[in-house]
């Protein structure tokens, strides 16, 4: 955990501050007692209300320090543990924004959700309950002890016998009920995984009306969680009862001395009372220091889990060569090439025996060209689009922009040449103005609207009640499957990129629309090398070159008339969608 280093020097000062505060506070409760034992064995026993009125007044000066002590420490614990958890939340979402795809795939997005909210907020509890409780605790309870000794040592005899006990019972809650907390925090990703995974998927669960089986895989989770939950509280339980037990024990035994020592005229009434009080401030502060640990562990689970996150280094969003950091600063723009040359890949890479997914992939795409992508489902077309955008990075071989590796360019530059509209548009919340600046925030009202019109995207848009300050639903519900694509493809046209890579991008629009997109991209005035991932021939029947993707590899490569002529696999494609008497152009 010691990613926590940063948080301790940023808030030490305040955190020692407020520390400072409850250690006088904690001093004020333990003078209380012992004037207690004054007033009752001086004042009230002699009857000197001389000596009450004065007693009193410094009971109540030292209570009222204490009270502004508990007010200052309560701001500054307030102000430390938020602002802790604001920077830790940040930091912890910035780690996730540079992991890499496989990365994110290895934890899970449910996890990382948990880890972001659930565990943060645990942790932050902890912090702050060290600067109003679990530090005062053992203050005062040590404090309580050495003020009780003084009082009486033979009492205090009692306690030396029952803080061992005590504090091999806190030691064992803490040593047994850690693993069950943890076991907790996972139980409870797997609740977030299904709850995320429903709403994610609603509308599937609609039309297959699979409600039943959705709330049994919920009610199967849910009750793990309650079950491991309820077993973890036990545990606590049961060490908080022993605990209890030994501490009441404690109280019945000093109260059956100390009468004895009364009657023998051996102790005072007010030395009693205030050896009670300090016992039950021990009681107190060994009943915090017991919730302290409980706290501890929850904490203790919650922050090994974030440390998981923080310290993580598998995949920490691909480096590049330091010799060409200043790409990033210089902008570095080309032509458009792009090669693939030996390129291998597999999702697994550590399993040593599996074949990898991609299989010595090779191609050249020339700057304006179109290329077309087809194949059947998991030949890999959209493996070759998280390669390029370096989601992932090729076990073997290399890919080339403008002649120079991808792996030599920064994420931002590379990125910034690279426009990709994905098979599943996301829109995000805000207007289709915003959204389709999502692309570049600079970019006028102007080129805003022509953005939209080569994306066949104006005329619905100024259509809608608002125009373009129309807002759109959470993840554009309200708009259709091929509306979304269509300002996906303008949000990306407006980035004005050297590549553009429309993977399956039209598969929710009509052919006429999509050979209209077709028609308005080849006529840009800018034009970027296209890559088209399409299922349907007559996306791609006009690409300069088509590849053919069939199980990881790259089945054949050339125009539809080369293809036609010497492709099997292709021609199968092509009559399968078209027939035997369907056009050679859409």
């Amino acid at each position: 955990m010691g990613y926590l280093k940063i948080y301790w020097r940023r808030y030490r000062s305040k955190f020692i501050l407020a520390i400072a505060f409850l250690s006088m506070e904690a001093l004020a409760d333990l003078m209380q007692p012992a004037i207690m034992s004054r007033i009752v064995d001086r004042g009230v026993a002699g009857a000197n209300i001389t000596l009450i009125e004065k007693y009193g007044a410094v009971m109540l000066t030292i209570t009222l320090i204490g009270a502004i002590c508990a007010c200052s420490r309560n701001v500054l614990s307030g102000i430390v543990s938020q602002n802790f958890a604001m920077d830790l939340r940040q930091d912890l979402y910035t780690k996730i924004q540079k992991f890499t795809v496989r990365t994110i795939d290895r934890f899970g997005p449910a996890t990382l959700i948990t880890r972001l909210t659930n565990d943060v907020t645990r942790v932050q509890t902890f912090a702050n309950g060290m600067m109003r409780i679990m530090l005062k605790a053992p203050l005062v309870g040590i404090g309580s002890l050495f003020m009780a000794v003084h009082l009486n040592l033979k009492l205090s005899l009692i306690l030396v016998m029952l803080v061992p006990i005590i504090a091999l019972l806190i030691y064992m809650n803490m040593k047994i009920s850690f693993p069950y907390f943890r076991n907790v925090q996972s139980a409870l990703d797997r609740v977030n995984m299904s709850i995320q995974e429903y709403l994610s998927g609603i509308r599937v669960v609609k039309v297959f009306n699979r409600f039943s089986y959705e709330q049994e895989r919920f009610q199967k989770n849910n009750r793990n969680l309650g079950s491991l939950s309820i077993t973890a509280a036990k545990v606590g339980s049961l060490f908080g009862s022993l605990i209890n037990l030994a501490v009441n024990t404690g109280i019945v035994a000093i109260l059956w001395f100390g009468g004895i020592g009364v009657n023998h005229g051996t102790m005072k009434v007010g030395s009693i009372i205030a050896f009670i009080n300090y016992m039950t401030q021990i009681l107190f502060a060994i009943m915090m220091v017991n919730n302290a640990f409980n706290q501890f562990v929850r904490a203790k689970a919650s922050a090994e889990r974030i440390g998981e996150v923080m310290n993580n280094k598998e995949n920490l969003d691909i480096s590049f060569d330091e010799n060409e950091q200043n790409d990033q600063a210089e902008k570095i723009r080309g032509a458009g090439r792009l090669t693939f040359r030996s390129v291998s890949f597999s999702y697994n890479k550590q399993r040593d025996h599996d074949e990898p997914f991609l299989r010595n992939i090779n191609f050249d795409v020339l700057p304006g060209q179109t290329i077309g992508i087809i194949g059947p489902i998991a030949s890999g077309k959209t493996t070759l689009v998280h390669l390029m955008m370096r989601f992932y990075d090729p076990d073997e071989g290399e890919i080339l922009l403008d002649g120079r590796n991808i792996k030599t360019l920064s994420i931002e530059n590379l990125r910034e040449r690279i426009a990709l509209v994905p098979q599943k548009s996301l829109l995000f919340a805000g207007t289709v103005r915003e959204n389709i600046l999502w692309g570049n925030d600079q970019a006028t009202d102007q080129e805003v609207y022509k953005a939209a019109q080569t994306a066949e995207a104006d005329e619905f848009i100024r259509q809608s009640p608002n125009g373009y300050d129309s807002v759109i639903g959470q993840g554009g519900v309200n708009f259709s499957g091929g509306q979304k694509q269509r300002i996906s493809i303008a949000r990306a046209l407006i980035r004005r990129p050297e590549i553009l890579i429309l993977d399956d991008a039209a598969s929710a629009v009509d052919a006429q629309t999509d050979r209209k997109i077709r028609e308005k991209l080849n006529r840009l005035a800018h034009r970027p090398t296209c890559l088209v991932i399409a299922q349907r021939i007559s996306s791609i029947i006009d690409a300069d070159v088509i590849i053919v993707m069939n199980n990881g590899k790259i089945e054949a490569m050339g125009t539809h008339d080369e293809l036609m002529k010497r492709s099997a696999f292709y021609q199968k494609i092509f009559r399968s969608q078209l027939g035997d008497g369907g056009t050679t152009h859409a």
